[in-house]
């Protein structure tokens, strides 16, 4: 059902005079996240994003106001409210990237039900969004990254040495590592060379290229795939046959830390920095970079270089003409 015709049906029941001021929270919550899947098509992890800060609010909006949170509409929102609700986030610790995304779920709520014309105006516009400091990536020390790749006695890994190839030989995120189907490779075992087709945010689709010692992971893990009795097209599937998690990688890569030795603070998304801070370090291009990560704007990829900035200035103090002081 489009998002128009379920806030038609939901507003068709009421009182004329009350159509669009009395419409229930949850109701336009509920539009809002129609609108994000079939229009938008933004991604399952976008959509729980929205919906979770949205219920959050709902709940300290209910309790504030002394109204049921069934009860709660779209006319008891206000800006105090909302205020409100971002200077108690700020007492509790949180950090100004979770108020921004707080506060930008409410505008684009908003946005919503002006367009829907739910409400006359968005009690969020104008509210600026708390400075964001600027925080550079977290990577792993090569020499980290090479204990975690280490071959162990490890029950399954093969898969995870393939999983490792992908999450930091080719630095996809890890909900598209998990995504990845057997129909998506594209591989020369003999010749060594393949690709691999993956769905990104968005739903933006990319070829990401795989280097060699990928294409011989993959391959040993395919040998041993086969034995699990899989039940889907995953390439990586739990020993049920079933499709590996984003949380079942997150644990096996703790896990897999601790045996050996590497860094217990590892996560799918550092190996992720860590591939690009590498390719940096090692000349590649910026350019090149964005199209493995798949970044829609090459602003995104730049943020990497203030990590390679002692790099950098060493490579400009050997090749630069003016770059030392005469005596």
């Amino acid at each position: 059902m489009s998002p128009k015709l379920w806030v038609a049906i939901a507003l068709k029941h009421r009182p004329k005079r009350l159509r669009s001021k009395a419409l229930l929270f949850i109701q336009a919550c509920q539009a809002f996240g129609d609108e994000l899947k079939q229009v938008r098509l933004a991604s399952s992890h976008t959509i729980d994003n929205y919906q979770r800060d949205l219920n959050q609010f709902l709940i300290f909006s209910s309790e504030l106001t002394k109204q049921e949170k069934a009860a709660f509409t779209i006319a008891h929102i206000n800006r105090e409210l909302i205020q409100d609700w971002l200077v108690l986030g700020h007492s509790q610790g949180l950090a100004p990237a979770t108020l921004a995304r707080r506060l930008s779920s409410l505008k684009s709520l908003f946005s919503f039900a002006l367009r829907q014309k739910i409400c006359a105006e968005n009690p969020a516009s104008g509210i600026r969004a708390p400075k964001l400091g600027k925080r550079l990536p977290k990577t792993l020390p090569q020499q980290q990254t090479q204990a975690l790749l280490a071959s162990t006695n490890r029950k399954f890994d093969a898969r995870e040495l393939a999983l490792l190839a992908l999450l930091y030989g080719c630095g996809l995120r890890v909900s598209e590592v998990v995504g990845v189907n057997l129909s998506d490779l594209s591989m020369n075992f003999r010749s060594k060379v393949g690709e691999v087709r993956v769905l990104g945010k968005g739903n933006k689709e990319r070829i990401v290229p795989l280097p060699e010692v990928a294409v011989s992971l993959i391959e040993q893990w395919l040998n041993v795939r086969g034995n699990l009795l899989p039940k889907e097209d995953a390439l990586f599937i739990n020993k049920f046959g079933r499709r590996l998690s984003v949380r079942s990688v997150q644990r096996m890569l703790k896990s897999r830390a601790m045996e050996t030795g590497a860094d217990m603070s590892i996560t799918p998304h550092k190996l992720r920095h860590s591939f690009a801070t590498d390719m940096l370090t090692g000349g590649a291009n910026l350019r090149t970079i964005q199209q493995f990560l798949g970044h829609a704007s090459l602003a995104t990829t730049e943020h990497y270089t203030h990590v390679t900035l002692p790099q950098l200035q060493q490579t400009y103090t050997a090749a630069h003409p003016r770059a030392k002081t005469k005596k």
